[in-house]
């Protein structure tokens, strides 16, 4: 009785992707740098801890900036060349990774800020009474 053949460890053929959406989340503490393809599904992703950031070093500019050179690297491989950048949060890092972004030699399509703003939000609870 021959053992079947089988293969372990090896991915499928990674697919084209040429044109994605980069989602940048930079808060305080951290920036998280998502990649994915026109319908959403998520190719690649890097945040700053992964890139090797620990404590208060994962809300800096130049964490923000290895982490979207990380995040993108998969993906020109895989060969995207042209993207959307959604931006959102108050973080340090939104600047530092939209530089990062536009120095990998990607082409932009635009870049939106995409930060949630309540129009006048939640309802402030009732005053205290002591």
């Amino acid at each position: 009785m021959a053992k079947p053949i089988v293969k372990t460890g090896l991915r499928k053929n990674a697919r084209r992707i040429p044109k994605g959406v980069i989602h940048v989340q930079a808060s305080f503490n951290n920036t998280i740098v998502t990649v994915t393809d026109v319908r959403g599904r998520v190719v690649s992703w890097a945040s700053a801890g992964t890139s090797g950031f620990r404590g208060t070093r994962k809300g800096t500019p130049y964490a923000a900036q290895a982490t979207a050179l990380n995040a993108i690297r998969t993906v020109i491989d895989q060969g995207m060349q042209r993207a959307e950048v959604m931006i959102k949060g108050p973080g340090l890092g939104r600047d530092a990774a939209l530089r990062a972004i536009r120095r990998s030699g990607m082409l932009l399509s635009f870049v939106r800020d995409v930060t949630p703003m309540p129009h006048n939000g939640c309802r402030p609870p009732k005053k205290r009474r002591v």
